[in-house]
């Protein structure tokens, strides 16, 4: 089994906190999104994953460190770790299409911009199974429709009128994963375009056309990483969800003085607190200093220095010093204060 993962976007919506990190390389309750993904679904898969591809952007922001973290995360599963680069944003088939070396045999894709809980029961009398979740809005997401045997017969983008509840959300497996790419060569070579750029769904769509078999998979809960707002509630969820797993969350080397941690909180290695509460609901980087303040809901990452404040559906990225009694200011570009 193999697993492909494009992560080539640099994530405009969770500006400025993507301006120098990959959006999936930000830390959700302790570890970046796409690690969190990865381990997940080789968890849920219950096979040994041969082969984990990673289809990176620009190699000056997807640099040596990035390239790095990913081959270790590869390993730790066993698996031989491959990296590719998408040197244009044309579109999630053109970015598959970059990893067209890796392109064989059974596989899972997965974006690298959300999370899941689930059990996975892949269905391999199937030729690809899509994973779905019920969502209460469905005109806003990608749909599936389904048959009468469950079995998906159409894909809709964002539908006026209802097809079904069931979103896609960016998590597909293949039986031969050379099918989809020979659908999605000729995608290229035809120049098919939508929304000016080459599609999974068009090569998916051709899958379908042939007469192989798609059925849907279902998730327990999906959890985006899109924005700010979003970022912060999925921090949340997956704290709890990690706190009933039993996972442990408080680093050994935190340094507290007067201070409280109200659970589910990850608090990270070399942490320091003085006169501070922290959480419910809060993950704090290494290194990170937090002083005369109460902080919840929120997600601070790496070696900063917050003071005096008392913070709220938060998010504050790597080596930020932050004191709530400002008299001067330095804010860098796309940033945002309420």
């Amino acid at each position: 089994m193999k697993i492909i993962v494009p992560m080539a976007g640099r994530g405009s919506r969770l500006r400025p906190h993507t301006l120098t990190i990959p959006k999936p390389l930000i830390p959700v309750a302790g570890k970046p999104i796409v690690h969190r993904l990865v381990s997940d679904i080789a968890k849920v898969l219950g096979e040994q994953i041969e082969e984990v591809a990673f289809i990176l952007g620009d190699p000056a922001f997807f640099g040596d460190d990035v390239v790095d973290s990913l081959m270790k995360l590869a390993e730790s599963l066993g698996a031989k770790g491959s990296i590719y680069r998408q040197d244009e944003p044309l579109g999630t088939g053109h970015a598959i299409m970059s990893a067209k070396e890796s392109l064989s045999g059974p596989a899972v894709v997965a974006y690298a911009d959300t999370l899941i809980r689930a059990d996975f029961d892949l269905d391999k009398s199937a030729d690809s199974v899509i994973w779905v979740k019920q969502v209460e809005r469905p005109e806003a997401f990608g749909v599936v429709k389904l048959n009468e045997q469950n079995e998906i017969v159409e894909l809709v983008e964002k539908p006026q009128e209802f097809v079904s509840d069931l979103a896609v959300i960016g998590i597909y497996y293949f039986k031969d994963i050379g099918v989809l790419k020979n659908e999605l060569q000729y995608v290229l070579d035809n120049d098919i375009l939508n929304g000016g750029e080459y599609q999974i769904n068009d090569g998916i769509k051709r899958m379908m056309e042939k007469g192989m078999k798609f059925v849907p998979g279902k998730v327990d809960e999906w959890m985006d990483c899109g924005n700010k707002n979003v970022t912060v509630e999925t921090n949340q969820r997956m704290l709890g969800f990690l706190e009933k797993d039993g996972e442990g969350l408080i680093a050994s080397s935190v340094e507290k003085e007067n201070a409280n941690i109200i659970e589910p909180s990850f608090i990270g290695e070399n942490v320091v607190l003085k006169n501070a509460t922290v959480g419910p609901y809060v993950s704090v980087g290494a290194g990170t200093i937090i002083e005369n303040s109460t902080v919840k809901n929120s997600l601070i990452q790496s070696k900063s220095i917050i003071k005096n404040a008392n913070l709220d559906n938060a998010m504050i990225g790597n080596h930020v010093v932050f004191d709530g009694n400002f008299e001067t200011i330095s804010i860098g570009d796309y940033s945002v204060m309420e």
